[in-house]
């Protein structure tokens, strides 16, 4: 099961080498994100951030961001791979269909990995004071890669149940931006109305942010229990969901 999940994850990463491109034009919007909308609204001082300064609170949403980005639009690959008679072939292939999800979702990670190095790297150039300590490194990759799976996943569900491109990019709009703006990206809960807490409260991405904050920004991770216990239960659901109605993409 591992070598077959690390096989279609390898064979999927390898694409981005032959289209780098793809790393540059999907670093464009959190560039605008943090060097326009972050300096405006700091200067602003539109929210209480506490001691942290408005980019500094936002660099761990807007990294987020880039990862829920990058995994919800990664199912558009396999209606590609359908409508060209690859995905018929994974399938006849003696390989899970779970090794088949996790693998894409695996892949999904890798490529958000790249995202998030970038962002970071943004914000260091800005000047945005983040902590660089090596555990809280790591276990921010590993919880990004834990919610690029569970939102590539949810991305094969969508693309299992639209079987068209030009659908599975209008819900994937339709999904993007309740998901980023009903969370904690941008603002703290604090500010919410309590009908948007209640619904931020359901986000994963969330509870993805908030462990981002803690680990990269804050120091405070009292509620990491929580956050990846959300991020995990939400990736199995999506996992789940996305292993059973795969072969029926191909319907």
């Amino acid at each position: 099961m591992v070598s077959d999940i690390l096989a279609i994850a390898e064979m999927e990463v390898r694409k981005l080498r032959h289209d780098p491109s793809e790393v540059l034009t999907r670093a464009v919007q959190p560039t605008l994100w943090l060097l326009i909308f972050g300096q405006a609204f700091g200067h602003l001082r539109a929210f209480d951030t506490g001691a942290l300064s408005y980019q500094a609170f936002m660099t761990p949403g807007i990294l987020s961001q880039s990862v829920m980005f990058i995994a919800i639009f990664f199912g558009i690959s396999v209606i590609w791979e359908k409508d060209l008679g690859i995905l018929q072939k994974f399938l006849a292939m003696p390989v899970s269909r779970l090794a088949l999800v996790l693998g894409k979702a695996l892949a999904a990670g890798v490529r958000a990995l790249i995202q998030a190095a970038i962002v970071l790297l943004l914000a260091a150039l800005s000047g945005v004071p983040l902590r660089w300590h090596p555990v809280g490194l790591v276990s921010a990759a590993l919880v990004a890669i834990l919610g690029a799976v569970t939102f590539a996943s949810l991305s094969m569900v969508i693309a299992a149940l639209v079987k068209t491109r030009e659908r599975f990019m209008g819900i994937g709009q339709l999904l993007t931006m309740p998901l980023f703006f009903a969370s904690n990206a941008l603002y703290p809960l604090s500010v919410m109305p309590g009908w948007l807490r209640a619904v931020a409260a359901a986000n994963p991405l969330s509870y993805m942010v908030d462990f981002l904050r803690g680990a990269l920004v804050t120091g405070q991770l009292a509620n990491w229990p929580a956050d990846v216990g959300v991020l995990l239960a939400s990736g199995a659901l999506c996992t789940a969901l996305a292993t059973r109605l795969y072969p029926k993409v191909v319907l």
